[in-house]
């Protein structure tokens, strides 16, 4: 049987098209790889941003308390700060045992503790996005909070959680909305505050 030159393009057309789904579908599960470790990668650099902002909340901790203990609180100085040679003779004035005032149990225990397991008391949370949600939580408190503190009691608000590390989505919610602003590592306050204290 003679074969027509239109099935023979026909054929060649239908392997050419074959491959090509082939390599698209190579290059989607390729593509979703890549998103999922680029995810993961957001995650590891919050996480960094978050022992970073704790680290240097330990170093203030510490510098305070340095400050604190010394004689340096009768020195004038020009930018309201002392310079490196004033901390370095301060901390040589101190004995080991008194440079460090807080155990590392104690410093610890001034981050509050989070609570995964919580059981929702109510379910006024439920319905509601993260900075709606913490609006409300800071009105409430009259002050700031620290984000382990802002997580226990989502949950008992009946918030529900998808992402793998909630605190950081909590911090970064925060981060980007102008109506909170950072008071400390890892603790947020109602932007409106300041405005209600100026006036």
């Amino acid at each position: 049987m003679i074969e027509r030159p239109g099935e023979n393009l026909l054929s060649r057309l239908e392997q050419s098209l074959r491959q090509s789904r082939a390599a698209r579908m190579h290059l989607a599960a390729r593509l979703r790889e890549l998103e999922a470790e680029s995810d993961a990668v957001r995650a590891e650099l919050a996480e960094m941003d978050t022992l970073t902002s704790q680290t240097e909340a330990a170093i203030y901790r510490l510098l305070s308390s340095v400050l604190a203990s010394s004689n340096l609180s009768g020195t004038n100085f020009s930018s309201g700060l002392p310079s490196d040679a004033e901390l370095e003779a301060a901390m040589r004035h101190q004995s080991p045992a008194s440079r460090l005032p807080f155990s590392a149990e104690a410093r610890r225990q001034e981050i509050p503790t989070l609570r995964p397991n919580t059981e929702a008391l109510s379910d006024r949370f439920m319905d509601r996005t993260i900075p709606q949600a913490v609006t409300l939580l800071l009105r409430e408190e009259g002050g700031s909070l620290h984000v382990n503190e802002i997580y226990n009691r989502l949950l008992e608000g009946g918030f529900k959680f998808t992402g793998q590390n909630p605190t950081i989505s909590i911090a970064v919610s925060l981060n980007r909305n102008t109506r909170f602003r950072k008071v400390a590592p890892g603790t947020f306050d109602l932007m409106i505050r300041d405005a209600s204290k100026a006036s």
